[in-house]
């Protein structure tokens, strides 16, 4: 389950694009998942494990991914650190879910994040609450931000 903790808190990796550019692993750029990742998020296609060719930029690094999907890619594979995920944008917000569908993660969230119209369910751990909507969420969020 996506787990969401809001607001200001101590031991959170904040600066996910330094810690990422340390810590990533070019096998993970293999696996199918963070392929389409890159692909949804910067429209960027994995040509291999440290090549990545970008229709804005050439052919990059990893560490040249948005700050958004650098964030993703270190939740979807460190399951033992809290990152701020505000570091994402919306666009991000399905992905987020869909690894929370995967596994348990919990992630620092310091403005709403839009997780669409549809029905989804994450834990506000502030409140200990899973919630189902954006309604729902919006109710909770609003006294914690």
């Amino acid at each position: 389950m996506l787990n969401i903790i809001f607001g200001k808190i101590d031991n959170v990796i904040f600066n996910t694009s330094v810690f990422f550019k340390n810590s990533y692993e070019e096998s993970w750029l293999l696996e199918k998942e963070t392929q389409q990742m890159i692909l949804d998020i910067d429209k960027s296609k994995v040509l291999g494990n440290g090549a990545i060719e970008s229709p804005v930029l050439g052919i990059i690094p990893p560490t040249s991914l948005s700050g958004g999907l650098k964030t993703l890619i270190l939740i979807s594979h460190i399951s033992d650190k809290i990152f701020n995920a505000s570091n994402c944008g919306n666009n991000c917000a399905s992905w987020l879910l869909k690894i929370g569908n995967e596994k348990d993660v919990t992630v620092n969230l310091r403005h709403l994040m839009d997780f669409g119209d549809g029905s989804f369910e994450l834990n506000v751990v502030n409140k200990n609450k899973v919630v189902h909507s954006m309604d729902e969420l919006l109710e909770i969020a609003g006294d914690l931000l």
